[in-house]
């Protein structure tokens, strides 16, 4: 199967496994993957770990069958891939990727859907498309201009040149960088302590980020929402337990 998930102490591991094809994905893919994250909300997990298999995280859409004569290629991104990255986006638990290996097209998407992203050294990421006659999509435009300016994004889409997962999270594109070697492992480890930590907390985070991102809202409108969300929880299990464990001077236990 592509697509593989397991679900185990309330987290969700989700492996693209297609490494022949550098997990490149079709619309029958995507759409696999989609019903992998709605099993993992459905499951009520505290944490989702996305992943590749093999030497790629995923090389971008699976280009192999696709006709340029008959391609609805908005269709596609419009029906297919775009309600994938919002699914991912609007997750309600915390979210990581490991990215490894090419990290192109919708394959950068997802990693821009995806909450935190652990890159390894070796992981190539860019915009392949000046040989393609095609435009970077899934996100990447609105990810490079934000973080890189308008020059170096236009640089990296005339050239097609890829960076390092060194040189992505050195300009800040993403969380942190890791040897491949260790960089799994060490995803697993940060997905363990999320899903043992504060969701409801965790969420309002989320939430106060994607306002950020998506409305531009000033520093005292943000202000504002975060001491509304503060209120919020207050009143939860979850805060009471923060504040008794802290008293006690032990580890809390979330629910």
């Amino acid at each position: 199967m592509p697509i593989r998930i397991s679900i185990e102490d309330h987290i969700a591991e989700i492996v693209l496994d297609d490494p022949g094809k550098l997990n490149a994905l079709d619309e029958a893919t995507i759409t696999e993957l989609s019903r992998a994250y709605e099993d993992a909300r459905s499951a009520g997990v505290r944490a989702v770990l996305l992943r590749g298999e093999g030497r790629a995280f995923c090389a971008g859409r699976d280009i192999s069958q696709v006709d340029p004569a008959t391609d609805d290629a908005r269709g596609y991104l419009d029906d297919v891939v775009t309600p994938l990255l919002r699914q991912i986006d609007e997750f309600p638990a915390p979210t990581f990727a490991v990215a490894t290996g090419a990290c192109l097209g919708v394959g950068l998407g997802l990693l821009i859907a995806t909450d935190v992203v652990y890159v390894a050294e070796s992981a190539k990421i860019g915009s392949p498309f000046a040989k393609l006659g095609a435009a970077l999509d899934s996100g990447g435009h609105a990810l490079f201009f934000e973080r890189l300016g308008a020059h170096r994004t236009l640089d990296l889409v005339y050239t097609g040149e890829l960076m390092t997962g060194t040189e992505a999270v050195a300009l800040g594109l993403f969380s942190r960088v890791l040897p491949d070697a260790e960089v799994l492992e060490f995803a697993r480890s940060r997905v363990r302590k999320a899903a043992a930590g504060a969701t409801g907390a965790f969420l309002a985070s989320k939430r106060l980020v994607h306002r950020l991102r998506d409305e531009r809202v000033g520093l005292w409108e943000s202000v504002a929402d975060e001491n509304i969300a503060q209120g919020s929880l207050s009143g939860t299990a979850d805060y009471s337990e923060g504040f008794a464990a802290f008293r006690e001077k032990r580890e809390p236990t979330f629910g």
